[in-house]
């Protein structure tokens, strides 16, 4: 089977390794459609910060059932079925996993991050970490695990809602479609970027109240402007820099939740007074749980929530090498990128 490889930073390959066995309670896995996160293109660029080499990419995906290895009848799996997966591996053994927190285990791999990911034609999962798609069509399912990552930061730990005014900082997949967990949930809510045309984008197809394009020394009078000098409610960093970050912490109101999404390497030098002057309450926001998965592929299957327009690159699996490339470079012109393995 064509496996995609990044060998170093800025090198991709297409290499030929063997379609896996699945071991029992697994099952074969035929790839559909996946996703290229922006984790995926931190480990191209090198500034993914829990990113080593080589790697096999990829945790965002759909799939068809070629074979089980055991009953997958109590877990609802069948042959032939379309589906996706739960990514993130959790020890089972640590505090966090004790605890039932096992989106953020002291150990957690997640695939095509601190182990080897799903971007070949083939693959295996344990059948617990397999969910129904409910016929939801394969580039759909492939961007559920984002919107999951999304929903868990805006609305689980955020707990953005009717009556809140939220602002989300970055406008790529994660950013986006936190600001569509954020609505779907009755808020007020606004996105920004550095980049107008995507900012403009996320506005104009998600059914935000709008966009604030953050160029720099007027954003936070900006931000106040629109909250009428209140600040928001909810303040959600989807970037991984630190000065997106100061923009959240500088842009919530008095009493307000910062959550941090975003995943970055570089330092914050800032005054740390300001968390206590103002009393606000900052959140990490780390990975999804299962449920998150099952309410959203419920929640789009339903057609309430409409993220088809958040795919807006496909390529084949042979221009996976270009599609890196391309996204690396042209990244303000693009939201989720795809690549069809049936291709």
């Amino acid at each position: 089977m064509k496996t995609i490889l990044i060998e170093e930073p800025r090198k991709v390959k297409i290499i030929e390794n063997p379609i896996p066995v699945p071991k029992e309670g697994e099952a074969l896995l035929r790839i559909l459609r996946g996703g290229i996160c922006g984790s995926d293109l931190g480990t191209y660029r090198g500034s993914f910060a829990y990113a080593s080499y080589p790697r096999v990419p990829g945790h965002e995906f759909s799939a068809e059932i070629v074979e089980l290895n055991g009953d997958g009848s109590k877990y609802g799996l069948k042959k032939g079925m379309i589906v996706t997966c739960n990514p993130y591996f959790n020890c089972g053994h640590c505090y966090s996993c004790e605890r039932g927190l096992v989106n953020c285990c002291e150990h957690n791999e997640t695939l095509g991050a601190q182990r080897d990911g799903v971007f070949s034609e083939y693959a295996v999962m344990p059948f617990e970490r397999i969910y129904d798609g409910k016929g939801l069509d394969p580039a759909l399912l492939a961007a559920i695990e984002p919107f999951c990552i999304s929903y868990h930061g805006a609305v689980t730990r955020g707990r953005a809602s009717k009556g809140d005014t939220v602002l989300v900082i970055g406008a790529g997949t994660i950013g986006t479609l936190a600001a569509v967990a954020a609505k779907s949930q009755g808020a007020t809510v606004y996105i920004s970027d550095v980049a107008e045309k995507k900012l403009n984008y996320a506005v104009r197809n998600f059914g935000l109240d709008g966009g604030i394009l953050n160029t720099g020394a007027d954003f936070i009078d900006r931000c106040f402007e629109i909250t009428k000098g209140r600040g928001f409610d909810v303040a959600i960093e989807a970037v991984g820099l630190p000065g997106t970050f100061q923009n959240a912490i500088d842009a919530a109101a008095f009493g307000g939740r910062v959550v941090l999404i975003g995943v970055g390497k570089k330092n914050l030098d800032f005054n740390f007074t300001l968390l206590q002057k103002k009393e606000l309450n900052v959140f990490g926001s780390r990975n999804a749980l299962k449920q998150d998965f099952l309410n959203l592929i419920d929640l789009v299957k339903s057609g309430k929530v409409d993220i088809s327009k958040a795919v807006t690159n496909t390529y084949a699996l042979d221009d996976a090498p270009r599609a890196f490339d391309e996204f690396d470079r042209n990244g303000a012109d693009m939201l989720k990128v795809e690549i069809d393995f049936t291709k």
